[in-house]
C-alpha cells in the first residue's frame, strides 16, 4: 500500500513510520512521498534520508486554502496513494479536500477523543486535573478532531507530570499505535459503518 505522510515538525511519527513499515519488505506499506507545509521542518530530513520524495506546500503561495489543497491533492494522486497519514500536520482540510478522500485520512491526536480536542490537548489534559489522558487515531473529517475513531491507547497522568513529561510518554505510544493502524489499513482490516470503525482479526496462518 502506497501511503503519503504530512508533517509540519520534527517528524517523530514519520520516523517510526519509517523504520516499522517503510524498510520492512514485509509490512506492506511503502511511504512514497512526504509533503509539509514548513520548508525548514526537520520531518523532511528524515524523509530525505530515507529516500522518500518530499515537497513542500506552503499556504501562502496560493490565493487560498481550497488552492493549496488542490495542489497537495496533484501530488497525492501522481504518486498514486492509497491512504493519506498526518503525523503532526499543523494546517486544516478545506470541506472539499475531506470529501474527496473520505475515509483516506488519518490523523493522531495525543488525548483521548473526544477529550481534549485541538493543538493544546496535553496542557489542557494537565489543567483539568484528569488522571488518565491518551493517544487517538482517528479518521480526519470537516471538524477539528472529530473524525470516526479507529483506535485507542489510555496513558495515566502522573502527579509529578509538566506538559513535557506527559507528551514525551504519549509520544512513546503514538509510536507504536500509528504504525499498527497503517499497517491495518495495509492489510485491508478496517471497516466504517456511519461512524463505528471495526477491524476485523487477521486471518490465521
Amino acid at each position: 500500500m502506497k501511503i503519503a505522510i504530512l508533517a509540519s515538525g520534527n517528524g517523530s511519527n514519520l520516523q517510526a513510520l519509517i523504520d516499522q513499515l517503510h524498510l520492512d519488505p514485509s509490512s506492506g506499506v511503502e511511504i512514497v512521498v512526504t509533503i509539509s507545509d514548513r520548508p525548514k521542518a526537520y520531518a523532511l530530513h528524515r524523509a530525505k534520508k530515507a529516500e522518500i520524495p518530499t515537497h513542500v506546500v506552503q499556504l501562502k503561495r496560493f490565493s487560498d486554502r481550497n488552492a493549496a489543497d488542490a495542489k497537495i491533492s496533484e501530488i497525492i494522486e501522481a504518486y498514486e496513494v492509497e491512504l493519506i497519514v498526518l503525523a503532526g500536520y499543523m494546517k486544516i482540510f478545506q470541506p472539499q479536500f475531506v470529501q474527496k478522500y473520505r475515509h483516506k485520512v488519518i490523523n493522531v491526536h495525543p488525548s483521548l477523543l473526544p477529550a481534549f480536542p485541538g493543538i493544546h490537548s496535553v496542557s489542557n489534559a494537565l489543567a483539568y486535573r484528569t488522571k488518565i489522558t491518551g493517544v487517538t487515531v482517528h479518521f480526519v473529517e470537516e471538524g477539528i478532531d472529530t473524525g470516526p475513531i479507529i483506535a485507542q491507547v489510555p496513558v495515566p497522568v502522573l502527579d509529578d507530570d509538566d506538559e513535557t513529561s506527559l507528551h514525551r510518554r504519549l509520544q512513546v505510544e503514538e509510536h507504536e499505535i500509528y504504525p499498527q493502524v497503517v499497517k491495518w489499513f495495509a492489510e485491508d482490516l478496517i471497516q466504517v459503518d456511519n461512524r463505528k470503525v471495526v477491524i476485523t482479526p487477521p486471518k490465521k496462518r
